[in-house]
């Protein structure tokens, strides 16, 4: 017989990994987008590091997207399975403003977008939406399917047919 505390145990063990990754991988995520994008701009004139004043607005927006997108996660992962209307993955995705506005504030034009991806991202300029949680950091793709495992089986537990 399945305990189910240990299930629901392991729900909320698993979306608390998940919140501490995404926290710790932001700040990392927001600068190393910042870099793309002004490395690619800049192309041959590209001296490899951001300026001063670059490099600290990347370091705080990375510091303010750990702490919003942390605590969206925390919001997302101890709610009610019954109750969650998002996804890991919208959440983070929502990060996007943080980069945006530091390559913005740098003078950085909008890079060409399909019209795909400007009318379902339209705040993201740089084309910098992650289609996955690995592309914040790879680590967070096994978090997240653990996680999405977990809810699933607790989903099931409830709302599954009985045999």
């Amino acid at each position: 017989m399945v305990d189910v505390e240990d299930y629901t145990r392991a729900l909320a063990d698993y979306g608390e990994a998940l919140a501490d990754g995404v926290e710790a991988a932001m700040p990392g995520w927001v600068t190393a987008s910042v870099v793309r994008v002004l490395s690619a701009w800049a192309g041959a004139s590209w001296t490899g590091g951001l300026d001063e004043g670059t490099a600290a607005a990347a370091a705080a927006a990375g510091q303010a997207a750990a702490q919003e997108a942390g605590t969206a996660m925390r919001t997302l992962v101890r709610a009610d399975v019954d109750a969650q209307t998002s996804t890991p993955l919208a959440v983070v995705r929502r990060a996007v403003r943080w980069p945006t506005g530091v390559l913005r504030a740098a003078g950085v034009p909008a890079v060409q977008r399909d019209d795909f991806e400007s009318s379902v991202f339209p705040g993201d300029d740089y084309g910098l939406t992650p289609a996955t949680m690995a592309d914040l950091a790879p680590e967070l793709a096994e978090a997240a399917i653990a996680w999405g495992a977990a809810k699933a089986w607790e989903h099931k537990r409830r709302h599954g047919r009985q045999s």
